[in-house]
Order: structure tokens, then C-alpha cells, then sequence
């Protein structure tokens, strides 16, 4: 015993973190993690049961190169030179443009949402719907309000909306224009029958049962009107596009919870880019049918009337043929005058030709020859040639920078072709007058023979030539008109459909909902982890005494349970208690060092702690009563003259005590006080004098123990917590032993750093520490057997003593439930 009050010469240092404290907070948290748990799997429940399982579609296309197999130089209206790496660029653009997205929305009517009441939820159930609804075009839908449907007898339904505020949104979907609409908040109800009209400022149009379907009675739905605008953005911001390494495939793929409006939006949005990408195609050629076609008919018209003429001219004059030599100049002067129409339809070109290879910077719509019947080898070649330039330099522009070489080297090529083209134009143009003129002349060597025919031959061979030349232009127009219709039957788009959308079984792309009760066990578990990290790392607190054997090579003298009691006078009222044999415990201890230490007559103990609310008084008073107990004259001298406590358990007075001895007023006997604890009497420490500290190092307190020698054998001195003042170390002078009180979950392991500090410099010798409010059920406790008295086991006293059963409440169990 004698080494366990030698002064150490090493000081043990803090932990930083208690891997055990830690793994045992844990443990007493089981209740926590058990609640956090069911919390988090209840929160899942009910996010399942109202989730909408999400899927992925996704269709495939090939962007080809699908030239026309009727294209030709001599009977192409356009020319389609460019390459498939652009036109995937192209497409990818146009999938991610708005305009697309608004012909899809407007043909699939998505603008219309069909809804069903779930548990918990309105569900868009699209072809589910047994019925459908017909808008009036050029009316105004009210938005984002859920119009009930309630199907009745006989063919009819309850239309009933609820409007809750004033203010609401109208759209017509045929302009698509907004407008706003005041309505007083209430139901609107209206009955009507399958097929009729409904007008109202909220709704207008026709509900009918879809073909094959059927309705039962009383069976209820929604029609939902969105704001077209924000129903495009929505498809828009879904469509995934995906262009792997750069090929001409393109991959398109939609997550929505509606498999059924994945398919039919994928398909739709392929079909309208196809549409799109042909009309593009045919454009040149669409537009010259639209233009052969006015001139046939421009033509038409002329030849009915010089036909008209022809007849009603033979009918009048009954001449009804030519002659021979008539005939024979007529069809000479025929045949001049077509070859000279078709060389002004070549000049006419020629002439576009140029002004548009002057005006133009892009020559990608270059004025396809065949239209007027350009034969020139040349011009058909090098027009072919520099659009086929154009549109490379066009492919180039989206994907090279604009100073890139290869820009400078079409550009070159370009110009020179111009230059070549320009020089064709005119040579052949010359040609072109030349002959021309020559025509002319024949045909006035021709007229010169007619005006030697009779007058009324000459009137006839006018108006039958006029009706020839208007019958072959018209014939020349209408083959030019079937040249197109074929050229434009036979184009087919680029876009070819590899894989369109299907459902062919399509699973859940979110997480499954089984799993999510995984995560929400792991969510359960980690808040008391991490609660409990951080308050095992944030502790500084002592909650067993084995932590504090660890900090302190100062001797732990006893172990002494928790006071349920509400005085501290536990070992007088309860003498069985294992909190008694606790300081039964300790007075051992003290006798055993007082023996070792050769100590004769009156023996002193100072009580001491690091700061108020330790148990240092209860202490002092305990010890001391288990010293009276055993028949030993005690006393208990109160010397913490700042915050006086011990009057009050022994129902006595503090006006006079310890204070009036310093100061001189009374002697011991008018200070002391009996108890109703046999053999232990009380000096309280008495009025709170000005200056304490003064008085406890003053001769009257030497005189004081002088004094109390004579007359008791033990001494214990209740002090000032050490840690807040230096009262009690300059008592230490008088005592023999000095107990320091530490309090489970209460005393700072810092506090101990502090007394190690005092030990070590030898300012406090012959120093034990008393590990108060120990529990061994406690949220912190090791369990390493420690008792209620250093060396003696709990559970040898455990089964001997009744004094410490405390029969629980009700409120009782459920605190301790939720004790953390």
C-alpha cells in the first residue's frame, strides 16, 4: 500500500479518441438505431408505395447516303452531292431543336394528359383511357386543373371541375396563344351525353368512347390540359441522343414513367424527322412541279382559246384545211418557231445562271440545267462540280474553323470554276443568238411566202400556227411534269429505321424497391453512429474508473455507487446498502494506510474535488459516519466557508461554526455540534465570511486541529474544491491522507490532468481519488467487475442486500427506454 502512495514521477496523458468508450456507446444506443431504422424503412414504405417505377426506351436509326437511282445529268431537277458525316450532324441538330419537338407534341395530342385516381396519386394512364376527347379548334382550354369525368347511365357523363382560386390560365391550342381567366372559385358540374359539343370558357369538345372500348357506370377519370410550351421543353430536356464513335448510327432514348407514350414519342419523332429530312430533299423538285404546273396551266388556257379560235374561224369562213403548199409552210414555220422558243428558254437559264453565280455566296442551289433542257457538256459538268464544292465547304463549316486552310483551298476551286463557267455561259450564249438569228431569218423568208396566200388562207394559217406552238410547248411542259413526279416517287429519305421503340418487357431503371430498404437500414444506423463519434470524441468527461486509472498514476482508494437517495446521509439510513459497504470499503482502505504509515492517535482525512457538484460533502459525511459507526469518536469539520452544505442533511444550523472559531468569537465547544449519528459530531462552517482564505491560513486553524485531537480520533476535513480555489492546499499541511472525489459522467478528464500536476510537484502528498456515482449499468460502463469498495466484487454483496431495490414506475420504464 505504501508503493500506491509514491509520487510517480510520469504524468499519463488524455487519449485522444476511446475506441472502447466508443464501441460501448454504441451498444447502449441499440434503442436509438432500432428507431432510427424503422423510421427509415417506414419513410421508404410510403415513398414506394406512391413512387411511379421509371423506364428506358430507345429506338435506332442510320443516317445513309440514298441518292436518287433516276438521278442523272439530263433528268435531275437537283443535284445531291455532300457527305454522311454532316448529315449526322444535321439530324442530331434537328432531334435537338424545338420545332421538332412541337410537331410531335401537336401530333400526338401529348398536350392532353388522361389521368386515373390511385392510391395516392393521379396516374397518366395515355391509351388506358377507354375514351378520348376532340378539342374545337380555335377555343381556349383551361390549365393545369384536372377536369373529372364520371361516366353514367345511358350513354352519358358528369363533367365537374374545382376551382380553388380566381385566377387561371386558358390556352388554345390551335395558335397557342395564353390568356388569362377570372372565375369564381366553386365546382362546376354539367352533365351531358357521349358526343355532344361541350362549350364552356373552361373546356370545348367532343368526349367519345375510343374503338374497342367500354365504360362502366360510375367509373371516373381526368383530362388534364398542359401548357404546350412546357410540355415541349419537358419531351425536349428527356430525349437522349447518342452518336457512338462518331458513326451514322444515332441512338435516341427516353425515361418517362409511361412506356406507352415512350414508344409513340420515339416512333413520332423519328417519322417527323424523316418527313422533314424527304421534304428538304424534294425541295427543288417540289417546287418545280409547283412551277411546271403553273405554266401548264398558263399554257392550257392558251391552247383552248387559239383551239376555240381555229373552230370557230372554219366554222365562219368554212374553210376547214390548208392546201398542200400552205400545209407545207405551216409546218415548216411550226418547227421554226419551237426551236425558237427552246432557245429562249436556254437563254433565260443561261442568263439566271449568271446573275446567280454573281450575286450568290453559297451555290448549293445552283438552278438544275435539265429544267431547260441544257445539254452543254461543260456547263453540266462544271455546274455539278462546283455544287458539289459548296456542299462540302457547307459539311466543313459545323466541324472546322472558319481560317482552316482547306476553307482558302475550296474557296480556290470555287472561283475558278466560276470563272470557267462564267466564260462557258457566254460563249454559248453567243452561239445561242447567233442561231436564233438565222431562225429568224428563215422564219421571215417563210412569212414572206404566206403573205402570197389568200387572206382568208393567211388568217387561217396564223391561228393554226399559234394553236401548234401552244399544243407543243404544252406537251413539252407536261413531260417535263412527269420527268418530276417520278424523279420525286422514287426519293426516299436518309433516315433509315434500324430498331423502332417497343416494349418488349421493359424493367424498372430505378432502384429496385426491395433494395431501398437496404439503404434505408444503412441511413438508420449512420445518424447514432456518427452522433455517437462525435460525443465519444468530444467527451471529456470520466464514465468508469478504469479511464481514470489510465490518466493517473495516483491510487484509486474506493469505488462508490450512485445516491438515490435525497440525503447524503446514505450509510446512516441505509447501513445495508452496497453504497454503505462502499465506505465500509474505504475506511478499511484508510486504516490500512494509516497503519503502513506508523501513524499513532488521532487520525485526519481532507476531502477535496476538482470542482463543486462532485460528492465531495456526501463523501465527507459518509466516511465520516462509517468511522462513528464503528465506534470511533469522529468529527466532521465543514471548511468550505465559500458554499457551506453539511448543516442541512443533519437538520442542524449554520450560524454558528467554524468561522466564529477563526475569527475568535467561540471556542470548540460553541462551534461543535452533536448529530443524531451516534459517536460523530459537526462543525459547520458558519456564517460566509469576506475573506476565507485568510482565515483557513491563519494560527486559530492550526489551533483548531490542535484542539480537535484531544478529543476525537478521526479528523475529516470537508474543503474547498481544489480546482476553483487554493483553500484546500493549504490545508493539506493538516491532513494525514487527502481524498479527491471524482464523479462519473460528471468530472472533466482535464480536472485530472491538473491534480497529476499538483502530485507530481509534490504540493499534495499521501493523495488517493474516491470514484463517486458509480453505475455499473450506465450507458458507459466496462463492466470490469469493479465493486461499490476498491478490491471488493459487486456481486459479493449483491445477493446479501435488499436496501437498494427501488420498485420501478410505469414513466419510469419509458424513460429508461429512452435513456441515451
Amino acid at each position: 500500500m505504501e508503493e500506491e502512495f509514491e509520487i510517480s514521477e510520469s504524468q499519463s496523458q488524455q487519449p485522444s479518441f476511446d475506441i472502447k468508450a466508443f464501441l460501448f456507446r454504441i451498444f447502449s444506443y441499440w434503442k436509438l438505431f432500432l428507431l432510427f431504422i424503422i423510421i427509415g424503412i417506414f419513410i421508404v414504405y410510403q415513398q414506394n408505395i406512391r413512387k411511379q417505377q421509371s423506364y428506358r426506351l430507345s429506338t435506332q436509326i442510320s443516317v445513309e447516303e440514298e441518292s436518287n437511282p433516276l438521278f442523272t445529268s439530263n433528268t435531275s431537277l437537283t443535284f445531291n452531292w455532300g457527305g454522311v458525316s454532316g448529315k449526322v450532324q444535321t439530324m442530331m441538330t434537328s432531334l435537338r431543336s424545338r420545332s421538332v419537338h412541337e410537331k410531335v407534341v401537336n401530333n400526338l395530342e401529348y398536350y392532353i394528359t388522361y389521368l386515373k385516381q390511385a392510391r395516392f396519386r393521379k396516374d397518366d394512364i395515355y391509351t388506358g383511357a377507354p375514351f378520348r376527347i376532340n378539342l374545337i379548334p380555335d377555343t381556349n382550354q383551361i390549365l393545369n386543373i384536372p377536369v373529372r369525368i364520371t361516366f353514367l347511365k345511358e350513354g352519358k357523363y358528369e363533367l365537374f371541375i374545382n376551382f380553388e382560386t380566381t385566377q387561371h390560365r386558358t390556352q388554345n391550342f390551335s395558335t397557342y396563344k395564353k390568356e388569362n381567366l377570372n372565375i369564381p372559385v366553386g365546382e362546376y358540374r354539367k352533365v351531358l351525353t357521349l358526343g355532344d359539343t361541350i362549350n364552356s370558357p373552361y373546356i370545348s369538345g367532343v368526349v367519345y368512347i375510343a374503338e374497342d372500348r367500354s365504360v362502366s357506370e360510375n367509373q371516373e377519370f381526368f383530362i388534364q390540359f398542359n401548357d404546350f410550351d412546357a410540355v415541349v421543353a419537358k419531351y425536349r430536356s428527356k430525349l437522349n441522343i447518342n452518336n457512338p464513335r462518331n458513326s451514322a448510327i444515332l441512338n435516341l432514348s427516353m425515361v418517362d414513367v409511361n412506356k406507352a407514350k415512350i414508344v409513340d414519342y420515339l416512333n413520332e419523332t423519328v417519322k417527323v424527322l424523316s418527313d422533314d429530312q424527304l421534304n428538304k430533299k424534294n425541295q427543288f423538285v417540289t417546287n418545280t412541279i409547283e412551277f411546271i404546273d403553273n405554266q401548264l396551266n398558263r399554257v392550257k388556257t392558251q391552247l383552248s382559246e387559239n383551239a376555240d379560235s381555229l373552230n370557230n374561224y372554219r366554222q365562219k369562213n368554212r374553210i376547214f384545211n390548208l392546201d398542200d403548199k400552205s400545209l407545207a409552210i405551216n409546218t415548216k414555220l411550226t418547227d421554226l418557231e419551237s426551236s425558237k422558243e427552246e432557245i429562249n428558254r436556254k437563254l433565260a437559264y443561261y442568263s439566271s445562271l449568271k446573275n446567280y453565280l454573281e450575286t450568290s455566296n453559297s451555290f448549293t442551289e445552283v438552278p438544275a440545267p435539265a429544267v431547260s433542257g441544257i445539254d452543254e457538256g461543260n456547263i453540266l459538268s462544271n455546274v455539278s462540280r462546283i455544287n458539289e464544292l459548296s456542299v462540302q465547304k457547307s459539311k466543313y463549316g459545323s466541324t472546322v474553323r472558319k481560317d482552316a486552310t482547306i476553307f482558302a483551298d475550296l474557296n480556290r476551286q470555287i472561283e475558278g470554276l466560276k470563272i470557267v463557267l462564267l466564260e462557258n455561259i457566254s460563249s454559248v450564249t453567243n452561239e445561242l443568238k447567233r442561231e436564233r438569228q438565222l431562225i429568224n431569218n428563215k422564219i421571215a423568208v417563210e412569212d414572206a411566202k404566206i403573205r402570197k396566200l389568200p387572206e382568208a388562207q393567211q388568217k387561217l394559217f396564223d391561228i393554226q400556227r399559234q394553236y401548234a406552238l401552244s399544243e407543243k410547248t404544252y406537251n413539252v411542259f407536261l413531260a417535263k411534269r412527269g420527268e418530276a413526279d417520278i424523279i420525286k416517287s422514287a426519293s426516299v429519305s436518309d433516315i433509315f429505321v434500324i430498331d423502332p421503340a417497343k416494349d418488349t418487357g421493359a424493367t424498372p431503371i430505378d432502384l429496385k424497391l426491395s433494395s431501398r430498404y437496404l439503404f434505408a437500414i444503412i441511413g438508420g444506423l449512420l445518424p447514432p453512429l456518427l452522433l455517437a463519434f462525435l460525443l465519444t470524441y468530444l467527451d471529456n468527461k470520466l464514465h468508469n474508473p478504469q479511464v481514470l486509472e489510465k490518466l493517473s498514476s495516483i491510487p484509486l482508494l474506493g469505488v462508490v455507487g450512485k445516491n438515490n437517495l435525497n440525503n447524503n446521509l446514505a450509510v446512516h439510513l441505509k447501513p445495508k446498502s452496497t453504497i454503505a459497504e462502499a465506505f465500509r470499503s474505504i475506511r478499511s482502505s484508510l486504516q490500512y494506510f494509516y497503519k503502513k504509515h506508523n501513524l499513532e492517535g488521532t487520525k485526519t482525512v481532507m476531502v477535496t474535488s476538482s470542482v463543486s457538484g462532485e460528492g465531495k460533502t456526501f463523501c465527507s459525511i459518509n466516511i465520516a459516519t462509517v468511522f462513528a459507526m464503528s465506534g470511533k469518536k469522529t468529527i466532521l469539520v465543514g471548511l468550505d466557508l465559500r458554499k457551506p452544505k453539511i448543516f442541512g442533511d443533519f437538520d442542524i444550523k449554520n450560524d454558528i461554526g467554524v468561522v466564529n472559531y477563526l475569527i475568535g468569537q467561540k471556542d470548540i465547544e460553541g462551534v461543535k455540534q452533536s448529530t443524531k449519528v451516534p459517536n460523530l459530531d459537526v462543525i459547520t462552517s458558519g456564517p460566509i465570511p469576506p475573506n476565507p482564505s485568510e482565515l483557513l491560513i491563519g494560527e486559530r486553524m492550526g489551533d483548531l486541529i490542535v484542539e480537535l485531537k484531544k478529543t476525537y480520533e478521526y479528523i475529516v476535513l470537508d474543503t474547498p474544491p481544489i480546482g476553483l480555489v487554493a483553500d484546500a492546499l493549504e490545508l493539506t499541511e493538516y491532513a494525514d491522507a487527502t481524498i479527491y472525489v471524482v464523479r462519473q459522467d460528471y468530472t472533466k478528464k482535464g480536472m485530472i490532468n491538473l491534480i497529476n500536476t499538483k502530485y507530481n510537484k509534490g504540493e499534495i502528498q499521501n493523495l488517493s481519488f474516491v470514484y463517486n456515482g458509480y453505475d455499473q449499468k450506465g450507458k458507459y460502463g466496462y463492466g470490469y467487475g469493479y465493486g461499490y469498495g476498491y478490491g471488493y466484487g459487486y456481486g459479493s454483496y449483491g445477493n446479501g442486500y435488499n436496501d437498494d431495490d427501488v420498485k420501478k414506475t410505469f414513466m419510469s420504464h419509458i424513460k429508461s427506454f429512452f435513456k441515451i
